[in-house]
């Protein structure tokens, strides 16, 4: 959703000089990835495009120039420079580990048939996708899909489906996390359009609970308070076969893993994520809250904070340093060299002329 004078970020353009380090299906060595996180930090700190989102009054009021970066590897390193630790909402970046708590309780086709899994092409708060889909089916990344995942969350309460939720971020995480009062205050006053999107979802059989329960918990899922440390080391555990890299805690299956981030690749950045795997080349989600969190299968998850966002609700500083990153560390899944650049020659065999 693009708001008056929304910047748009073209990632085609930034940082496309550097040499691509090609997977090599780990890490670097810690001192490399250390500084290669501070090279990040330092390249792209200065950058001031953007604005400050005004969904809710009291987002409007973060300030612009702060900005965490943090690298957790399936090991357990944690990799920090900046505000890493400074509390901000975790937003839509909820939005995948309670997918992989409703998949872990369900299963994937299950959750497959109720939400959906095919990206809209749509801004993140569309309605389009509800009516033109003709069977009233989303995806989870967005917010008409991410409402019908709330809706699954079983429970005897709301309270119990909610601590459910939290307690689900909470292992994601390693640490107990908290709502941030006043983002959920603002965000209860103003989200009339989720409202809307609930009540339109019930009305096509897609809502599998009622629609103001369901908003009231998927708001207090994205008024989350985290850090850039809490959302790598989140990142890490999907990438970790769903074993948190630091407290050792299984808190999702592999499989579950798999499904999540590949509908993280789909659509979660939104109407830009066939651009983000473009230059990226990785599953990631942002949070209009300023957050991104990006993952590497096996090697760890790269988690940025930045406020100000371009026209698709993403973080721009966070974008620049997803690509320069995938590009220093070997991250992107897609990048290769030819079989003959690694191996020796055989001279007996021949080649085309």
């Amino acid at each position: 959703m693009s708001e008056p004078g929304g910047y748009k970020l073209d990632l085609s353009t930034t940082g496309g000089d550097d040499p691509w380090v090609v997977s090599t299906g780990h890490l670097p060595l810690s001192a490399t990835v250390r500084a290669e996180v501070e090279a990040a930090y330092l390249r792209f700190r200065d950058v001031r495009l953007g604005t400050v989102p005004t969904y809710y009054p009291a987002l409007a009021r973060t300030d612009p120039d702060l900005f965490g970066v943090a690298v957790t590897t399936t090991g357990g390193e944690v990799f920090a420079v900046g505000d890493g630790g400074v509390p901000f909402t975790i937003m839509s970046i909820a939005k995948p580990f309670v997918l992989a708590y409703v998949i872990e309780a369900h299963g994937p086709d299950y959750v497959r048939e109720r939400v959906g899994v095919d990206a809209t092409g749509y801004p993140f708060n569309s309605a389009i996708p509800i009516d033109d889909s003709g069977s009233g089916l989303s995806n989870p990344m967005v917010n008409p899909g991410a409402l019908a995942t709330t809706s699954l969350v079983s429970g005897t309460s709301v309270e119990d489906r909610w601590n459910q939720i939290l307690d689900c971020l909470s292992r994601f995480s390693g640490r107990s996390l908290t709502i941030d009062r006043e983002i959920f205050a603002s965000a209860s006053e103003s989200n009339h359009r989720n409202r809307s999107l609930a009540n339109l979802l019930f009305s096509t059989g897609r809502l599998y609970a009622d629609p103001a329960e369901t908003v009231d918990l998927y708001t207090r899922q994205s008024s989350v308070s985290v850090t850039t440390c809490d959302l790598a080391v989140m990142g890490a555990t999907l990438a970790n076969g769903g074993v948190n890299p630091r407290t050792g805690l299984q808190v999702v299956c592999p499989s579950v893993c798999r499904r999540v981030l590949a509908v993280m690749a789909t659509a979660g950045m939104y109407e830009a994520s066939g651009s983000w795997l473009y230059d990226v080349g990785l599953p990631g989600k942002s949070g209009v809250g300023g957050g991104i969190v990006t993952i590497s299968p096996g090697k760890g998850s790269l988690a940025t904070f930045a406020p100000p966002l371009d026209a698709a609700g993403n973080s721009v500083r966070g974008q620049l340093v997803a690509r320069f990153l995938a590009q220093h560390l070997g991250l992107d899944l897609f990048s290769s060299d030819a079989e003959s650049a690694r191996l020796p020659v055989d001279p007996n065999v021949r080649t085309k002329e």
